[in-house]
């Protein structure tokens, strides 16, 4: 009898001693360091990825010394099914224990893609194929069939998404990416539609998109938006045609070799201001909100016509006289 006593008091001293240990290793294990370069690292989790298979992964790259551990305390503590996917970012010293804290409560790492004022449709596309954290679906698809497949069939392409800096996660569509700039410009366009000026010589927001499009290409000078968009309204008023370079140039496509010459003026386009009245058939390139803005709530004044110095900005005139000796003083040089 004693000595089975004996047996069972060492077995209890065997079995508490070695939990001990294992208790002391775990925890040294997980307020130890990781194995990551001195600049930290991205860890990608896939959607329905399990901890489990994560640090099987993150054993095998020599991140971690024991995705026994880390798993076992996971599923102790109840955070073993708390996995979200998205791109994370580990710095330097972060513990296994921190991992699951950055895992379950950090924010997915962000990238950025900034959707220029006055891109054309392909220059915006071209953008986005481009971006490497964009997981591309639409590509060598043309701009009509990628309005088709973000379910605007028959729309032109042409202004309809709003240039921004747009904050996204990785392995985010381009779809979606796209889809995201269409619905902030059709909100953006209807809330400033709802707050224009009155008497405005424009029936729908989509003819306030094609204005605001020709004044993000007329002037990059923010206080003069206003005051251009003044001498358009006022020539759609008195049925002047808008004579205006840059929609001859976008009817012109890979024909313009950055010269407009007298017989482009006069080729007869659905785009030449010049040969054809009112506004033209779609927007020319992608409109800010400052050119939406200046398009909605034009300057008063009575200017008709205007030139550019040569040094970004440009002169104004109320008369056909008055505007042409502004060209022979800023054009013409005499």
């Amino acid at each position: 009898m004693k000595t089975l006593a004996l047996l069972l008091v060492l077995l209890v001293l065997s079995v508490v001693t070695a939990g001990g240990i294992m208790l002391y290793q775990g925890n040294r294990f997980l307020d130890h360091p990781m194995n990551l370069p001195a600049q930290g690292m991205n860890v990608q989790v896939e959607p329905g990825m399990s901890l489990r298979t994560l640090s099987r992964d993150m054993k095998q790259k020599g991140l971690l010394d024991s995705e026994l551990f880390l798993y076992g305390y996971a599923r102790i503590v109840g955070r073993a099914d708390r996995l979200r996917a998205g791109e994370f970012y580990l710095p330097a010293g972060t513990t296994p224990r921190g991992l699951l804290d950055i895992l379950q409560y950090d924010k997915p790492v962000q990238y950025s893609l900034t959707l220029v004022e006055g891109w054309n449709i392909h220059e915006m596309l071209a953008a986005v194929a481009a971006h490497p954290a964009l997981k591309q679906t639409l590509k060598e698809q043309s701009p009509a069939e990628i309005m088709k497949r973000l379910g605007h069939a028959g729309e032109h392409p042409e202004g309809r998404f709003i240039p921004d800096t747009y904050q996204f996660e990785r392995a985010t569509t381009d779809k979606a990416f796209l889809e995201r700039a269409y619905r902030d410009m059709e909100e953006v366009l209807a809330r400033l539609w709802q707050q224009r000026a009155s008497d405005l010589p424009l029936k729908t927001p989509y003819e306030a998109l094609i204005l605001a499009s020709i004044i993000e290409k007329e002037t990059a000078v923010a206080s003069e938006r206003k005051e251009i968009a003044g001498v358009f309204v006022r020539r759609l008023q008195q049925g002047m045609r808008l004579q205006t370079d840059p929609t001859v140039i976008y009817g012109m496509g890979e024909s313009y070799q950055g010269n407009i010459r007298r017989v482009d003026l006069q080729e007869d386009t659905p785009y030449n201001t010049y040969m054809r009245k009112g506004l033209p058939p779609t927007p020319i390139c992608m409109p800010g909100k400052a050119s939406l803005e200046a398009a909605l709530h034009p300057a008063k004044g009575n200017s008709l016509y205007f030139v550019a110095r040569g040094d970004g900005t440009h002169q104004f005139s109320a008369t056909l006289n008055e505007h042409n000796a502004a060209v022979r003083q800023f054009q013409l040089k005499r």
